[in-house]
């Protein structure tokens, strides 16, 4: 085979990838056995430190919430676990309806006209919408808000190179005026600092500009918050992970992706539909899937094929067990939790609220000494939160080295007065070495 193709050696089959990454070194002893590599590995993981571990404060599309235990033993059945894509209907009716219950539930909650059947998470589920909003208007232009959270920011840009798609990252309040020529106008609410933002406004400068609307939420936040639905959007996106899924060490997550009815033939991922067959007993079908593989490839909307229905099943059972007063008590508690930590936090001297204005179940914190330092000394006090400077793009150029502090129904008092005492702690020995 090797002389047919023309070359010497498999080795020679490698040579795109670099030599000093063929056969990397693991850190590992030499001559290990399994058993003494097991051991190894083992002492490494247990290094690890957990989110139940101590005071957690991390959040944003990412978020540690309460999963009720009927959850994980309804969706790893095995009939959910083992199922594949749900090609041939006939075999594949327990799937295809727990896809359809999951997208029913989301329009509802999104109060949109149609959901698919999730994407890989929020962050490909934005960057698909604004390929779909390419697609509809015929524009290169995406304007998108640096109040955007980062990865989904990036992950728009990585796409958008093949594409060839024409970025512009501005502030929220400078969406308006940047909303001519363009395909969309994308806009987060809550943003990924907590900050509630007035969307209608922001939708109706981008239909007058021949535009659409897109964006992107939070399932808890809907509890409680006017839905995309009625705040104008044109497609709405999110990460599900909350609704019941585990943080675990990133993924899989659920990319929810949802439209008007007007705009479903360019929708990607696939859409499970309800029907009748000729006896008119009721069944379930793939009512739509715009994969390249589906129909001719000029007309695909993308190459999505494997959908996270494993995750989408968890959000449904979940948003099933809580119903909306469920699901409206936990956002509640996040909601509580995040306004009293900050006015305690907001009392300490030399530290502030920087949000711009109201706020969900976030905030970020501004202190004297920075978020990037503030962070590592909680950190050594086993308590976990983010700095903007570690992560957004636009912080050095904003001025914005903040901390961001998230709340969800899993916050407790212990963990709220642990954070302020040592907020209080670090800040005071701070000044007190600056005074001497």
């Amino acid at each position: 085979m090797l002389e047919r193709i023309g070359v010497r050696s498999v080795d020679e089959l490698l040579t795109a990838i670099p030599q000093d990454a063929r056969r990397p070194k693991l850190g590992l002893a030499p001559g290990m056995s399994e058993m003494e590599v097991q051991a190894h590995l083992e002492r490494l993981a247990a290094m690890n430190r957990t989110a139940t571990s101590g005071p957690f404060f991390i959040g944003g599309p990412i978020q540690r919430r309460y999963i009720p235990a009927a959850v994980p033993v309804l969706a790893l059945r095995g009939e959910f676990l083992t199922a594949y894509t749900p090609y041939q209907p006939e075999v594949s009716q327990g799937t295809l309806q727990a896809g359809f219950e999951y997208q029913s539930l989301m329009a509802e909650l999104l109060a949109m006209d149609v959901v698919n059947s999730s994407m890989y998470d929020g962050a490909s589920a934005m960057a698909e919408a604004a390929l779909m909003a390419v697609r509809l208007t015929g524009r290169k232009k995406v304007v998108v808000s640096s109040d955007v959270d980062f990865v989904f920011r990036r992950t728009l840009r990585t796409y958008a190179r093949g594409a060839e798609l024409d970025i512009h990252d501005v502030p929220t309040a400078h969406l308006v005026a940047t909303a001519e020529g363009a395909a969309c106008l994308i806009v987060q609410h809550p943003d990924a600092f907590g900050t509630l933002v007035d969307v209608k406004s922001i939708g109706e400068a981008a239909h007058a500009a021949g535009g659409l609307l897109i964006q992107v939420t939070e399932p808890h936040a809907l509890a409680l918050l006017e839905p995309p639905g009625a705040l104008g959007a044109d497609i709405a996106v999110g990460e599900g992970q909350p609704l019941g899924i585990p943080m675990s060490y990133g993924g899989p997550h659920l990319g929810i992706f949802a439209c008007r009815m007007a705009l479903v033939r360019q929708m990607p991922g696939r859409i499970a539909g309800q029907t009748v067959d000729a006896d008119g007993i009721r069944g379930f079908v793939n009512t739509l899937q715009t994969r390249e593989q589906h129909i001719r490839r000029e007309k695909a909307t993308s190459n999505i094929c494997t959908n996270e229905a494993l995750a989408a099943i968890h959000a449904a059972i979940y948003l099933s067990l809580l119903g909306p007063q469920g699901l409206r008590a936990a956002a509640q508690a996040g909601v509580r939790h995040a306004h009293a930590l900050a006015k305690r936090l907001g009392a300490i001297p030399g530290c502030q609220v920087a949000n711009d204005g109201a706020f969900f179940d976030r905030f970020t914190l501004r202190t004297e000494m920075g978020g990037w330092a503030l962070r590592l000394a909680l950190l050594e006090r086993s308590i976990q939160v983010e700095a903007t400077a570690s992560h957004y793009v636009d912080g050095k150029r904003r001025g914005r080295d903040d901390v961001i502090l998230q709340c969800t129904e899993l916050t407790n008092d212990s963990d709220m007065d642990a954070l302020v005492d040592a907020v209080s702690e670090i800040t005071g020995s701070r000044q007190a070495v600056a005074a001497r």
